[in-house]
């Protein structure tokens, strides 16, 4: 990635050509387009031509992008022939004949066979190419009328030049543009996705729709798909300690574990200079799992001090000091496990890196903060189970 942006910066500087520098794609196969991929959907290509212009320039006066190109150029040059209907109804010349005296004279089309010394031979219509290298000679060619007379074109046709694109796309059956864009310094693709939308609700009509395409659908997707899993995580966990414990309220105090996880993982992505991607995220979820082992040991150890006689500050005091030794314990063991991830080198080593600061960071602040958070809400919050037995005794 260094590389890349040293590359990036310094092709910048070289005007006689448009130069892109590349990386391969971490996730999502093995392409190396660009990272941000924005597709823009019209009802005609006219309409793309006039808005395309804007857009780009908007892209490339933005600060988040770092280089940008669009696949749809209009570029190749074309000459439109119109007809005069009127006057060639007047000359007795039908637009059939027209169409099929051009198509005859400039495609090259076969029409027939024939056969010369055992060998057989296609016969192609065409007119010779120093007679047809110029528009200006379309309006030479002779055609038929009904009367048998021979007219020159020039009487029947008007000639527009023009430019067009070389080649047409469709996204989801409209006509389409892909706009690719390169990330500056420090920038994400969610962030390149914002900005990308941000110029769409400035230059385009309601008569556009957008679309996301490569990298940048499968980063949207997978980051959706994420939440979603980290939303079903925290409830799995919640429901099935609640039927363990046999309460609402105990899950509550474990699972408070979680935000001071996040917490932690948050700060040391900062203070490492580290994004939310989607490596960071799944090493979020993991952390739901990791840190509520913490709570776990602590609520459990209370609950069974309580059922043994004690009250519930009494209870939580000796399970905080009986469960330190365990909760550094395992807790260390995870971190030390995962520090190597930390200084990952090599192909690929920025998702390494990336997940296991988040996961680290959120081990050790999680740890910290559970042996002084979690026993003052359960003191709080938690069951009083010597008054919930001795109702059940009555």
């Amino acid at each position: 990635m260094e590389i890349a942006e040293e590359l990036s910066a310094a092709v910048r500087a070289k005007t006689k050509a448009r130069a892109f520098v590349q990386q391969q794609s971490t996730f999502g196969g093995r392409r190396g387009n660009m990272p941000v991929q924005y597709v823009l959907q019209a009802t005609s290509i006219e309409r793309l031509q006039e808005v395309l212009p804007e857009f780009m320039k908007r892209v490339y006066e933005s600060p988040v992008f770092q280089m940008a190109d669009v696949d749809l150029k209009f570029s190749k040059p074309e000459v439109r022939i119109e007809v005069n209907r009127d006057k060639a109804n007047l000359l007795g010349v039908s637009t059939r004949n027209i169409a099929q005296t051009l198509q005859y004279g400039l495609s090259g089309q076969r029409l027939g066979y024939f056969y010369m010394n055992g060998k057989q031979y296609e016969i192609l219509a065409e007119i010779n190419r120093q007679q047809r290298n110029k528009p200006a000679d379309l309006r030479s060619i002779y055609v038929r009328s009904d009367k048998g007379e021979m007219i020159q074109m020039d009487n029947l046709i008007s000639l527009a030049e023009n430019v067009a694109p070389p080649q047409l796309y469709h996204y989801n059956r409209f006509l389409s543009a892909t706009v690719s864009a390169g990330l500056a310094k420090g920038k994400t693709i969610g962030q390149g996705l914002d900005e990308m939308d941000r110029i769409a609700d400035e230059t385009l009509g309601d008569d556009f729709r957008t679309a996301l395409a490569g990298d940048s659908k499968e980063f949207r997707e997978s980051s959706s798909s994420l939440m979603f899993a980290f939303i079903l995580a925290v409830m799995l966990i919640y429901l099935i300690l609640a039927a363990q414990f046999e309460s609402f309220k105990d899950p509550l105090v474990i699972m408070l574990t979680v935000p001071l996880a996040i917490a932690g993982a948050l700060v040391f992505m900062w203070g490492a200079d580290q994004t939310m991607n989607i490596f960071s995220q799944i090493g979020i979820i993991m952390l739901i799992g990791l840190v509520a082992k913490n709570g776990i040991l602590i609520v459990e150890f209370a609950n069974q001090k309580q059922e043994a006689g004690l009250d519930k500050m009494r209870a939580i005091e000796e399970a905080s000091l009986q469960r330190l030794r365990p909760i550094l314990m395992t807790s260390a063991s995870t971190i030390l496990g995962l520090l190597p991830l930390t200084v990952a080198t090599g192909e690929g080593a920025n998702g390494r890196i990336a997940m296991g600061i988040a996961v680290v960071g959120g081990m050790v602040v999680s740890t910290l903060l559970t042996l002084y958070i979690v026993p003052a809400i359960y003191s709080y919050v938690s069951t009083n189970r010597i008054k919930k037995s001795k109702h059940n005794d009555a």
